[in-house]
C-alpha cells in the first residue's frame, strides 16, 4: 500500500496537488481553531473584539480554507501542468474577494451592535446615547454600502473584458462619465445625505419630528431612507436627502423637555383665580409634570368668548401629551361642576316688534357654541372661533 501511494505520488501531479491541498487545509483549520480560542479568551475584557469574533465566525470559516487553497495552487509546480488549474485559481480569487467583503461587512455590523448595547436609548436622559447611536448606525450603513461596491468592483476587475471596458470609460471620460454620473445620482445623493446626517445630525434615532403634518418618532435610519413611527403605529418612509432639502420640526433637537399648550374657550364670567388654582392642583397631582411650567393666561377674546391658554411642561413629548389631556379634562370638569355659567354662550338681543312680526311667537333661534379643541399640531391644528 505504501509503495502504491509513493508510486502514485511520483507519477500523478493531480494526486500531489490534491494531497498538498488536503494537508494545507487540515493545518489551516487547526491553526484557525487555536487562534480563535486564544482570541476568545483574550476578549473577556474587550467586548468589541468579542462581538467581532462572534459576527466574523462564518466568513472566517470560509476565508482561511480559500486562502490556503489559493496559496497551494500558486505555489505548487504541478499547477502549470493541469489545464483546469487557471480557471480554478481565478474562481478562488473571486471567492476570496467575496468572502473578504462579507467579513468586512460583518465587522461593521459588529461595531454597530457594540454601540447599540453600549449606549441604550431606553433611559430617561438619552440625548448623548441617541447622538452616538445615530452616528454609528448611519456611518455603519454607509460603510457597508461602500464595502460592497468596492468588493463588487474588485471582483469584476479580475475579468479581462471588464478591465478593457473600464479603460475605455477612462479614456472617454466625457459623455460616458456624465451618463454614469446621472445614473448614479440617486445612490450618491443618499450616500452624501447619510454622511451629512451622521456628522451634522439634524435628526437622531428616537427624535420626535413633525413631517408633512405627521407627528412621530424616528425609528430607523438606513443608508437610503428614514422610517418614522407615527403615533397611530403607521410608518412614514422618507428618503435621506429629503431632510437636506425640506424644513421639518424636531422637538428633541437639544433636549427632550417640552412645554405643551391647552386651549379653552370660556365665557367672560369665568373666574380666573379659582381656575389657576385648579390648574396648579392638577399639575402637582400629575406624575407627568416635571415642575417647570404651570401657567394660565388669556390669549384672545371674541364677541362670544375668551380664549384661555394653559402652559404645562414635561420631560418628554409622550408625557407632555398625557399631561395636556389630563389638564384639559380636569379644567373642563372643574368648570362644569363649579362654574357652569362660564361655559361659552351665544348672546342676542330680543325685540318685541321683531317677535310680533314673526307671527307673535316671540322666539328667536339660538346657536350652540362651536366646539373646543387645541390648535396644537398633535391635535390637528385648525381655525378656532374668534381666532385672529
Amino acid at each position: 500500500m505504501t509503495g502504491f501511494l509513493i508510486d502514485l505520488w511520483t507519477r500523478s501531479p493531480v494526486f500531489r496537488l490534491t494531497g498538498c491541498a488536503a494537508v494545507a487545509l487540515l493545518v489551516a483549520m487547526l491553526l484557525h481553531r487555536a487562534i480563535r480560542v486564544l482570541l476568545w479568551r483574550w476578549s473577556d475584557d474587550h467586548p468589541m473584539v468579542r462581538d467581532m469574533l462572534r459576527f466574523a465566525r462564518a466568513p472566517m470559516g470560509w476565508l482561511v480554507p480559500l486562502a490556503i487553497l489559493a496559496v497551494v495552487l500558486h505555489a505548487r509546480p504541478e499547477s502549470a501542468l493541469l489545464a483546469p488549474v487557471p480557471v480554478l485559481s481565478h474562481g478562488l480569487v473571486v471567492a476570496l474577494i467575496g468572502v473578504a467583503t462579507w467579513l468586512a461587512v460583518r465587522c461593521v455590523q459588529a461595531a454597530e451592535a457594540f454601540f447599540t448595547r453600549r449606549f441604550p436609548v431606553d433611559v430617561a436622559d438619552n440625548l448623548y446615547a441617541r447622538r452616538v447611536l445615530t452616528q454609528a448606525r448611519v456611518l455603519g450603513r454607509t460603510a457597508s454600502v461602500l464595502i460592497v461596491l468596492l468588493g463588487l468592483a474588485a471582483a469584476l476587475m479580475t475579468l479581462p473584458l471588464v478591465r478593457q471596458i473600464g479603460a475605455s470609460l477612462l479614456a472617454s471620460a466625457g459623455l460616458a462619465g456624465l451618463a454614469v454620473g446621472l445614473a448614479a445620482k440617486p445612490v450618491l445623493g443618499n450616500l452624501i445625505a447619510g454622511l451629512q446626517i451622521a456628522l451634522t445630525q439634524p435628526i437622531r434615532l428616537d427624535d420626535v419630528v413633525i413631517i408633512e403634518g405627521e407627528w412621530g418618532r424616528v425609528e430607523e435610519i438606513t443608508g437610503t431612507y428614514v422610517v418614522v413611527r407615527i403615533w397611530d403605529e403607521r410608518r412614514l418612509v422618507v428618503p435621506l436627502n429629503w431632510f437636506m432639502e425640506h424644513p421639518f420640526q424636531n422637538w428633541t433637537r437639544r433636549t427632550a423637555q417640552l412645554v405643551g399648550t391647552v386651549f379653552l374657550w370660556l365665557d367672560y364670567r369665568v373666574p380666573l383665580g379659582p381656575l389657576r388654582k385648579e390648574l396648579e392642583r392638577l399639575c402637582h397631582e400629575a406624575p407627568e409634570w416635571d415642575g417647570r411650567v404651570c401657567l394660565l393666561q388669556v390669549t384672545d377674546a371674541s364677541e362670544h368668548a375668551m380664549q384661555l391658554r394653559a402652559l404645562v411642561s414635561s420631560g418628554d413629548s409622550g408625557r407632555n401629551w398625557d399631561l395636556r389631556c389630563r389638564v384639559r379634562e380636569g379644567l373642563l370638569a372643574f368648570v362644569q361642576a363649579s362654574h357652569p355659567e362660564a361655559l361659552p354662550r351665544w348672546r342676542g338681543e330680543w325685540s318685541r316688534n321683531a317677535g310680533a312680526g314673526s307671527g307673535g311667537g316671540g322666539s328667536t333661534s339660538r346657536q350652540s357654541p362651536e366646539g373646543q379643541r387645541s390648535p396644537h399640531p398633535e391635535d390637528g391644528a385648525g381655525n378656532l372661533p374668534g381666532a385672529a
